[in-house]
């Protein structure tokens, strides 16, 4: 089934754009792709480097920390990251293609950021903010009334689940330590240029 099954049937390059959109895989190897030609491309400043690193490895360890708490359409996760914040992962990955933006020093590459950005996060976090209301219903409802999609509720509001991070999970569910992996790399080709 995909994301966009019920939508009102759209023709042409507007079926094109919606089902890019709301193309899970998509969105992640566009953001793939982003980090590399920023870390191909990018020669910079130690200070823009050293900003530019901290940022991402923030949004690294958001990512690390999320991906082990989230069990994907089984339990709603309400504990660790998910007690501030109802999306920790997209809030990650901001930060790293904003932290990979300022290391880089390419004008440009915020200008691709910000469009990546409002092309596929609006519809992203609709969609996975109505299948968990589908989902997991007055329980979902209770927890989003006080939990912010992006910006963080501090302190923060756990629901009644309490779950422990596990690296297993991290692995299983996202495959996590291997996007880390590949994100160090590409710091490390950053640095090098």
């Amino acid at each position: 089934m995909s994301r966009t099954d019920s939508m009102p049937e759209v023709q042409g390059f507007q079926k094109i754009i919606r089902a890019l959109r709301y193309h899970e895989a998509s969105r992640q190897w566009f953001a793939i792709i982003f980090v590399l030609l920023v870390s191909y491309f990018g020669s910079t400043s130690e200070i823009l480097f050293l900003t530019g690193s901290i940022i991402a490895v923030i949004g690294i360890i958001i990512r690390l920390w999320a991906s082990g708490y989230v069990m994907k359409n089984k339990v709603l996760s309400t504990t660790g990251p998910y007690a501030y914040v109802r999306h920790p992962l997209y809030v990650g990955n901001i930060l790293l293609l904003a932290g990979f933006s300022i290391a880089s020093g390419l004008w440009w590459s915020y200008l691709l950021m910000a469009g990546l950005l409002w092309f596929y996060y609006p519809p992203t976090i609709s969609y996975e903010d109505n299948k968990l209301h589908g989902l997991f219903g007055e329980e979902w409802e209770n927890w989003s009334k006080d939990v912010k999609a992006l910006i963080p509720t501090f302190p923060g509001k756990a629901g009644s689940l309490k779950s422990e991070w596990s690296l297993k999970k991290s692995f299983i569910q996202n495959g996590e330590p291997v996007i880390v992996a590949y994100l160090i790399w590409c710091l490390y080709l950053l640095y090098t240029n």
